[in-house]
């Protein structure tokens, strides 16, 4: 009864341990894509060209993409964030220049951008970082 009782607690601290955090490596193509929009003109950079340019079809990025549990609107967001706050560790900007710089067709669509990456709008990021 005893030792039955051991492996039952034994069994149960196994199953309730913390899992390990598992990061995934990124493919090629992922890593690829990343590379494009971080050193280009994200005001001209379409999931279509990034494709042609990776030598590949758009069905064909967009299914190497799923692969890697993303899509091509999330890493162009994340590159937009990357951009935006090394243009604003350099120099401020008015919202209207940087949201041209990065590539987004309507202010208002950054300025909900900057918000979500920040948790501030962009003059409380103003106020408080400069």
């Amino acid at each position: 009864m005893e030792h039955s009782q051991t492996l039952y607690n034994a069994r149960e601290s196994r199953t309730t341990l913390p899992e390990k955090r598992r990061y995934l490596a990124l493919s090629r193509t992922t890593d690829r894509v990343l590379q494009i929009l971080l050193h280009g003109d994200l005001a001209r950079l379409r999931a279509d060209s990034v494709a042609q340019e990776l030598g590949m079809s758009s069905t064909t990025l967009r299914r190497r993409l799923r692969a890697d549990h993303t899509c091509y609107q999330f890493l162009l967001d994340r590159a937009r964030q990357y951009r935006c706050e090394q243009r604003l560790r350099q120099m401020w900007q008015p919202g209207k220049c940087l949201a041209d710089e990065l590539g987004y067709l309507e202010v208002n669509s950054f300025y909900r951008a900057f918000r979500r990456w920040t948790g501030l709008t962009y003059s409380q990021y103003k106020i408080r970082y400069c």
